[in-house]
C-alpha cells in the first residue's frame, strides 16, 4: 500500500503541483482573448435557458436547463462549503478575489470544452445522446488518438464514479451524525438507496431529479447568505475592500501575503468549478439544443452559479462572521462555516448546513455516476458492465459512509483527476480552431438577425453525426 501511496502522489505533485493550475490558467487566458471576451459577450443570453424548453421533454429529449442543472449539482459540493473556508483560512479574504477571476477566465474554457463537446455528440437508440471528451478526441483528433480516450476514460470513471462518490458519501454521514446524531451505517443505507433508484433510471431520471433539488438547493443556500448580508449590511463594504486589499498585498492577513491569496484563490476556483477538468462536457452533450455555441453558453453559467455565487456566499458568511482566524490552519472547513453561520443567525442553523451538505452531496453523487457511465459506454457496449458499475457506485457510497477511517484507499481520485485533466487540456488546445469555427458560424447567424442552427453540412471535414443534428431547427420553427 506505502508503494500504491507513493505512485499516487507523485502523479498528484506531477499534476496539480506543477503542470495543471499554470496549464489551465494560461489556456484559460488565452481562450477569452482570442474568442474576444466571449463569456462576457454572450452573458445575458445565458439566462434565457432557465425558463426551460417543455418541447423538447416531450420529444424524450433532455432540455438545456436540466442539462445546466446536472451540471450545477456536480460542481456545487462539499467543496462549496468547506474547501472555501479552507483556502480563505489559509489564503486569507484575498483567495476570495482570485476566486473570482478564475471563475471569470473559467467560463471562457467551459463554453469552449462543452460547445466540442456537442459539436461531436452522438445520437443514441432511445433519443439520448452521449459526448465529452473521450468522443472529441477520437472524432475530433481522429482514432490515432483513441488511446488517449481511453486513458482519460479510465481516469474518470477511477476519480469521479468511483472515489470522490465515496467521499460524497463520507460528507453526509458525517454531516448527519455531528448535528443528528445519526448513526452511519442508517445514512449510509438511506444515501445509497435513493442513489441506486436514480442511476438505474438513466440520464433521463438524473435529469429530472436534478431539475427538482438543484434550484431548492441554491436558492435555499442564496436565501440564508441574503440573510447573513442584510444582518451586516453596515459591514459589507468595508469587507470588499478587505477582500481587494488581501489580493494585491496591501494587507497581509496571513503568511505569504499576495501569494497565499493567489495560490488559493486560484486552487479553490478550478478545484471547484472544473472548467477545463473534462467533466462537464460529458453532461453538456446531452442536451437538446439548436446549436452547440448553445450549450457552451449555458455551461458558462454554470461555473458562475458554481464560484460567483455559491462560493462567494460561503466567503461572505464566513468574512461577516466574529469567528473567522486568519491562518488558523487547524480548523475544519465545515465547522468554520457552521461556527459562521450559526454566530449569525443561531445554532439550529447547524441542521439548516446539515441539509444542504445532504442536498450539495447527493447532487453530487448522481452526476458523478454519470460521468462514469458516459465514459464506461465508450469503453464497451457490454450492458453487464453498466449494470456492474452501478451496483459499485451503490456499493462505495455505502462503504464511504461507514468508513471514516479507510478513506485513504481513494487517495488515487485526486491523481486521476489530475491526468484526465491534462488529457483534456491538450485535446483543447489542439482543437480549439474547431471550436472557433463552430463559434464564427453562430457569430454570423447571430449578425444576420437569425438565431443561430447548427448545420452540419457546412462542415464535411468534420466527423459528425448528423442524426444528432436533425432535429437541430425544431425549437426555431416553433417560434
Amino acid at each position: 500500500m506505502g508503494i500504491l501511496d507513493s505512485f499516487f502522489n507523485l502523479i498528484n505533485d506531477l499534476t496539480w503541483g506543477w503542470a495543471l493550475i499554470p496549464f489551465l490558467v494560461v489556456l484559460g487566458v488565452f481562450f477569452t482573448l482570442v474568442s474576444d471576451f466571449v463569456q462576457i459577450r454572450f452573458f445575458r443570453r445565458m439566462f434565457a435557458v432557465l425558463k426551460g424548453d417543455p418541447e423538447a421533454r416531450k420529444q424524450g429529449h433532455v432540455s438545456s436547463r436540466e442539462a445546466l442543472l446536472v451540471s450545477v449539482g456536480g460542481r456545487v459540493g462539499g467543496g462549496n462549503i468547506a474547501g472555501v473556508a479552507v483556502a480563505i483560512t489559509v489564503g486569507g479574504p484575498g483567495a476570495v478575489f482570485w476566486m473570482w477571476m478564475i471563475a471569470l477566465v473559467g467560463m471562457a474554457t467551459s463554453l469552449i470544452e462543452c460547445l466540442l463537446a456537442q459539436t461531436f455528440k452522438e445520437a443514441q437508440s432511445d433519443g439520448t445522446y452521449r459526448g465529452g471528451p473521450a468522443r472529441y478526441i477520437t472524432q475530433g483528433l481522429g482514432p490515432e488518438f483513441r488511446w488517449l480516450a481511453v486513458v482519460y476514460s479510465i481516469c474518470l470513471i477511477a476519480a469521479f464514479a468511483l472515489g470522490f462518490n465515496a467521499f460524497q458519501g463520507n460528507t453526509v454521514a458525517g454531516a448527519f451524525e455531528e448535528s443528528l446524531g445519526t448513526p452511519r451505517l442508517y445514512t449510509g443505507v438511506l444515501l445509497a438507496g435513493i442513489a441506486g433508484l436514480v442511476v438505474y433510471g438513466g440520464i433521463r431520471r438524473i435529469a429530472r431529479v436534478a431539475d427538482v433539488i438543484i434550484p431548492i438547493m441554491a436558492i435555499g443556500y442564496l436565501g440564508m447568505a441574503a440573510i447573513v448580508v442584510l444582518i451586516n449590511i453596515l459591514h459589507v463594504p468595508a469587507m470588499i475592500i478587505d477582500i481587494v486589499a488581501n489580493a494585491f498585498g496591501l494587507r497581509e492577513a496571513v503568511a505569504g501575503g499576495m501569494g497565499a491569496a493567489i495560490a488559493q484563490g486560484l486552487r479553490r476556483g478550478l478545484f471547484s468549478n472544473e472548467a477545463g477538468l473534462g467533466s462537464a462536457p460529458n453532461v453538456a452533450a446531452v442536451a437538446y439544443v439548436p446549436h452547440p455555441v448553445s450549450q457552451g453558453i449555458v455551461q458558462s453559467l454554470s461555473v458562475f452559479i458554481d464560484t460567483i455565487i455559491i462560493c462567494s456566499c460561503t466567503a461572505f458568511m464566513i468574512l461577516l462572521s466574529d469567528v473567522y482566524q486568519p491562518g488558523a490552519e487547524d480548523m475544519d472547513g465545515v465547522v468554520l462555516t457552521q461556527q459562521a453561520l450559526a454566530s449569525h443567525v443561531g445554532g439550529w442553523s447547524s441542521y439548516f448546513l446539515t441539509a444542504a451538505v445532504l442536498l450539495f452531496s447527493f447532487s453530487s453523487i448522481i452526476y458523478n455516476y454519470y460521468l462514469g457511465e458516459n465514459a464506461l459506454s465508450f469503453l464497451t457496449g457490454n450492458p453487464m458492465a453498466l449494470h456492474g458499475l452501478r451496483i459499485l457506485v451503490i456499493v462505495l457510497v455505502f462503504f464511504g459512509a461507514n468508513a471514516p477511517d479507510a478513506l485513504y484507499v481513494f487517495n488515487f481520485s485526486d491523481p486521476m483527476m489530475g491526468v484526465l485533466a491534462l488529457v483534456n487540456l491538450v485535446a483543447l488546445a489542439m482543437l480549439f480552431p474547431t471550436a472557433m469555427r463552430v463559434l464564427k458560424d453562430y457569430r454570423a447567424q447571430l449578425a444576420a438577425g437569425r438565431e443561430p442552427v447548427f448545420d452540419p453540412e457546412a462542415f464535411p471535414d468534420l466527423a459528425l453525426d448528423k442524426a444528432a443534428w436533425t432535429d437541430a431547427g425544431e425549437d426555431i420553427r416553433r417560434d
